[in-house]
């Protein structure tokens, strides 16, 4: 006897839109987040999603999942948080910081 072809139905869907028992079955598939089974989806006008598969026993779900990508990260690599510039323990001293001899110590009182 040869087994009849069955194929599964192939089903692209948000999350939001699963019923809620779907929705729980999901989460306790990937208890520890999405983020290891996520996949990125390109589509053909040059949009993307991201999507994670869950199957059931009719049908073979690839879930949407909200990503907000964070756009500023690029801008703040880019900032100079150094604009005033650097100065070494020399200069500091030259401008009047305090020096070993101005505090009372002397070369033998200091350990390093």
């Amino acid at each position: 006897m040869t087994k009849p072809n069955r194929t599964k139905k192939h089903i692209v869907t948000s999350l939001h839109n699963l019923p809620t028992e779907m929705q729980d079955t999901l989460k306790e598939k990937y208890p520890y987040g999405f983020t290891d089974a996520m996949m990125r989806v390109d589509k053909p006008n040059g949009d993307f999603f991201y999507a994670v598969p869950f199957d059931t026993e009719e049908i073979a779900y690839l879930v949407k999942i909200d990503v907000k990508i964070d756009d500023n990260a690029a801008e703040e690599d880019e900032k100079d948080y150094y604009e005033d510039e650097l100065k070494g323990a020399d200069d500091i001293q030259e401008e009047g910081g305090s020096s070993a001899d101005e505090v009372g110590e002397t070369d033998d009182d200091i350990s390093i």
